[in-house]
């Protein structure tokens, strides 16, 4: 065979054959393994999706209604509260007139007011401006608390001193210094006191005829 034939066999070769390098057989066979078609959901799970989206609505529906009339029961309590307790602050400096007004009390004993009229006349002019001023305080939600005989609070109490006291308790008020007061819900002023220690433990009760767990009788 001739040279001129072998050439003009060689293109129709080349065509037939596919060379290593030619990825275009696989690209359509790719291709054709994505070609997936997606079914489309049935009425059914539609039902459900719209059903778990309509619940995710509602949920964070009622979660916003609650934050808001959180957010709305808080501002009405800070609104009352600034209302409440809008004359704290002069009502805390009335409180040391109070006390002036008790001390000069203190100062005019009741047989030193018998013995003389004008003592006795300061006096009860003193205890009418007192009464007037605790009328003021009171309209004010400010009231005196008990604090004489009264355990130990640290809520309500300053405590000044201890002192040796066995014939009461060990944390017994036994003596007011100064008044405490409350204004409505909120100490106003704690109490300055001082306190028993030495005694028995509050509410503990005391050994009268030996041990009670044990019967004596016999």
């Amino acid at each position: 065979m001739s040279d001129t034939e072998n050439e003009e066999l060689q293109p129709e070769v080349a065509a037939d054959q596919t060379l290593p390098g030619d990825a275009s057989g696989v690209e359509d066979s790719t291709a054709e393994a994505v070609e997936v078609e997606i079914a489309p959901p049935t009425p059914e799970e539609r039902i459900v999706q719209l059903e778990a989206a309509l619940a995710d609505a509602q949920r964070k529906r009622l979660l916003a209604l609650a934050e808001a009339e959180n957010a709305g029961k808080r501002a009405d309590k800070r609104i009352s509260d600034n209302a409440k307790y809008a004359t704290s602050n002069i009502c805390k400096a009335i409180l040391q007139v109070a006390d002036n007004l008790d001390r000069a009390l203190l100062a005019a004993p009741e047989d030193l007011r018998v013995d003389n009229d004008l003592v006795k006349n300061l006096a009860v002019g003193v205890e009418m401006t007192g009464k007037e001023l605790s009328t003021v305080l009171e309209n004010q939600g400010v009231k005196r608390f008990a604090s004489l005989d009264q355990p130990f609070d640290a809520n309500l109490h300053q405590a000044m001193q201890e002192v040796e006291r066995t014939d009461v308790p060990s944390g017994t008020v036994v003596q007011v210094m100064q008044e405490g007061y409350m204004m409505a819900e909120r100490l106003l002023r704690p109490a300055m006191v001082l306190i028993a220690k030495g005694g028995p433990k509050r509410g503990v009760q005391a050994e009268t005829d030996g041990d009670p767990g044990v019967d004596t009788s016999a």
